[in-house]
């Protein structure tokens, strides 16, 4: 194992920040694996997972096993984890800039494009590794010829460099109350379709851009387009294929739903061949994959008491009672229905709501949305 730091802008005299990056296998190794947790830092089910997933890359490392390299950074985001307002941990938003930590992340596809073409070749196997080079070499520019004037956009860029030359990037989140659930690429969904398998997914939620220009997305956005722009010419792969796991809530920061994520994540790299042995049999999945574009979330109407009548993981019909927000002074009690049939996989931890809030997520079938397809 090599243990690397990479320091962030210090954002006063007196503080210092850093990401930790833990490295397994061949450093030759012609595939790699990037795996971080707790990007939001208030979701430290991912942290966990990353560090059990250390103890036993460790192992496979020492058992001469890793056909890849591995990177793993289990603290993503020391700066949300630092923010804490009353006793709560408040690791979604930057309280400098209000930005949320998982948007913005530097789009470089133009850059790597720029007389790409005078480069590319029919080896595919070239290609990749060309666009890989530009791809570093674009984020290297950016650190060198403006560099980043904050310490959030430190922490964007040094987590994009550890993971661009990756084939594989795995963020690892949770909601606030939720069930196991997974967002993805629908060009991704073949290579991860049996780790949303091992995973037990009850929900895997598929769009080629959510509209956020979130870290997952930051990768495959440069390889699609690049597909776009050269595929009819040139054989341009998908050079990183990248998965956002959603592992369950907030409050599931526990030993053995941690340890049995991470062997779902290490027996899927067993399933591709990056660890040598033979993979466990796949289990069904769970629930069929669904567009992103198809997700409701459904709002509060008003405020109130907010009562569930479901606990996540559960098909509903459309129409169906999730929950009610009652108004303890007048009276009133409004339901808040599913609009389609799907899976209920998420639920706010919040008891009262207030007026517009995001109450519950179902995965629906009936593709209606579009553009900017995420929660705030």
């Amino acid at each position: 194992m090599e243990h690397q730091k990479q320091p962030l802008i210090s954002p006063v005299p007196g503080t210092e920040r850093h990401i930790d990056s833990f490295h397994f296998g061949p450093a030759d190794a012609e595939r790699h694996v990037y795996v971080q947790g707790a990007l939001h830092a208030d979701e430290l089910p991912g942290m966990l997972v990353a560090w059990i997933l250390k103890q036993r890359l460790a192992e496979l490392e020492r058992q001469g096993r890793l056909a890849c390299r591995v990177t793993v950074v289990p603290v993503a985001n020391p700066i949300g984890l630092d923010q804490q307002l009353m006793d709560t941990p408040l690791g979604r938003y930057d309280f400098e800039s209000l930005t949320n930590f998982n948007r913005r992340y530097a789009s470089v596809a133009d850059i790597v494009a720029d007389e790409l073409e005078q480069a590319l070749s029919s080896d595919v196997a070239h290609n990749r590794n060309m666009i890989r080079d530009r791809f570093a070499a674009a984020l290297d520019a950016a650190l060198m010829k403006t560099g980043p004037t904050t310490t959030l956009e430190s922490l964007r860029l040094t987590l994009q460099r550890l993971a661009c030359r990756a084939d594989f990037v795995l963020d690892l989140h949770c909601d606030f109350d939720a069930v196991e659930h997974l967002y993805t690429t629908p060009a991704a969904w073949p290579v991860f379709e049996p780790l949303a398998r091992y995973f037990g997914a009850k929900a895997s939620m598929l769009a080629t851009d959510s509209g956020g220009q979130s870290f997952d997305e930051c990768f495959t956005l440069v390889w699609e387009t690049l597909r776009q722009q050269f595929g009819e010419r040139f054989p341009v792969d998908y050079g990183c294929q990248s998965i956002t796991l959603e592992l369950r809530g907030q409050q599931d920061v526990d030993h053995d739903l941690a340890g049995r994520d991470a062997q779902a994540i290490l027996d899927w790299m067993t399933h591709l061949g990056l660890i040598a042995g033979e993979a466990p049999a796949l289990p069904e999945l769970a629930y069929p994959p669904t567009e992103l574009a198809a997700m409701d979330f459904l709002y509060a109407p008003i405020g109130g008491l907010l009562v569930f009548h479901l606990e996540p993981g559960v098909e509903v019909e459309a129409g169906q009672l999730i929950a009610e927000i009652i108004d303890p002074l007048t009276d009133r009690v409004e339901p808040v229905r599913a609009a389609q049939a799907g899976m209920f996989y998420a639920r706010s931890q919040r008891r009262m709501a207030t007026a517009g809030m995001i109450v519950a997520d179902i995965a629906g079938h009936e593709s209606h949305r579009s553009g900017y397809l995420l929660a705030p």
